[in-house]
């Protein structure tokens, strides 16, 4: 057993020397990947302004005037909100926007009903909540040496239940196949997953779940390599850029740990 235990130690020295030297980009990293779902759809709302219009048009039948808010919302909120996310800018209310544009598209294009979809939604709240969580890091670490009055519990909760809610992305990637290569894919990356939720070596499981996903995402979401007028393009560009916000969430975790509620920090207690 000693030897697994050293070649764990060893690789989480690597892990904590690669987060030290990228301590200063790794925050940033994290939220252009985290925003970049909702900029991407920003710019769709944009670019395929007739098409939506339309769209939401014939599936609720709202009306040309009520079609026409719901795109400029989504393109307003989405691109307002990542601006604010990524100048630091009023944080709460720029995630509070962006949680509203997932919560109006989840009813709008009735991803209720769709389980994948619902989850990969799920798996973004998780990603706003560590921006909330960060954005109050922050504000704490503006008052440096003034005496805390104990933990910040809403932080600490705010990362839990945003370490739960990205596990429900790796879900939706778990594909029952009879390959050698799939069922060890499935298997490691449930682990990891697993150990990012309990908050157990976590820095290091949500590194090489980022890798991992990285990976993953190149290889089944190379949208790039599909004609511009095939639909599948656009349905793979949709996954890749969810998958690269999740990554965010996970790049965040990494910069930040896993919170007051984890097994990592009741150890330093033990």
């Amino acid at each position: 057993m000693s030897i697994p235990n050293e070649y764990i130690a060893k690789t989480e020295d690597v892990a904590e020397q690669v987060i030290k030297r990228g301590k200063n980009v790794l925050p940033t990293v994290a939220r252009l990947c985290l925003i970049a779902t909702f900029f991407e759809d920003g710019l769709r709302m944009y670019f395929q302004w007739n098409e939506q219009r339309e769209y939401m048009d014939m599936s609720w039948g709202c009306g040309k005037f009520l079609a026409t808010v719901f795109v400029l919302v989504n393109l307003l909120g989405q691109l307002g909100g990542c601006g604010m996310v990524m100048a630091r800018f009023k944080v709460d209310i720029a995630v509070g926007l962006l949680f509203f544009i997932v919560v109006l598209q989840t009813v709008a294009y009735s991803i209720l009903w769709d389980f994948q979809f619902l989850l990969r939604n799920f798996a973004l709240i998780g990603a706003l909540l560590l921006v909330l969580a960060e954005a109050r890091i922050e504000g704490r670490s503006l008052f440096a040496g003034v005496p805390s009055m104990g933990d910040n519990k809403p932080k600490n909760f705010m990362q839990l239940a945003g370490r739960i809610l990205l596990a429900f992305m790796f879900i939706t990637l778990i594909r029952f196949e009879l390959s050698v290569w799939q069922v060890i894919q499935d298997i490691i990356g449930s682990i990891l997953m697993v150990l990012v939720v309990l908050g157990y070596k976590t820095k290091l499981s949500a590194l090489i779940l980022v890798a991992l996903l990285t990976i993953l995402n190149l290889y089944h979401n190379a949208w790039w390599t599909i004609p511009s007028y095939k639909p599948l393009r656009d349905f793979l560009k949709y996954d890749f850029f969810q998958t690269l916000s999740v990554i965010g969430g996970l790049l965040m975790i990494v910069s930040l740990g896993p919170g007051g509620v984890s097994m990592d920090e009741h150890k330093k207690k033990w």
